[in-house]
């Protein structure tokens, strides 16, 4: 083969993986891709609102279920819930997620002055 037809072989490539990538980008702009509603047309009850790393095991998860938060702490061998009923600020709608730690604050270390 000639080298033409490796250098034809890879614009292609090239091409049709930028066309997937920018498809894929347009979905997920216009909401058609993961939105709040499931592929069968019903709702989603349950939802991760947000996560933090409080070290390189560990991990602090808001979950919503039902309009309804719940905290947990998820480590490599166990998992544990924290806090549960906790509900949802008043100007965040279901699907919305809050801005900042300030959920996590009491559970991230703190600087203790001497």
């Amino acid at each position: 083969m000639e080298f033409t037809t490796y250098l034809r072989f890879v614009l292609v490539l090239v091409l049709v993986i930028g066309l997937i990538l920018g498809l894929a980008w347009l979905l997920k702009r216009f909401g058609l891709m993961g939105g709040m509603h499931s592929p069968m047309g019903r709702k989603r009850r349950l939802g991760i609102v947000e996560a933090a790393s409080l070290d390189a095991r560990h991990r602090v998860v808001l979950v919503r279920r039902d309009d309804v938060e719940h905290l947990l702490l998820v480590g490599p061998n166990t998992s544990q819930v924290i806090e549960t009923d906790i509900t949802p600020p008043a100007g965040a709608p279901s699907g919305e997620q809050p801005q900042g730690l300030a959920v996590f604050s009491q559970f991230l270390p703190q600087d203790k002055e001497p």
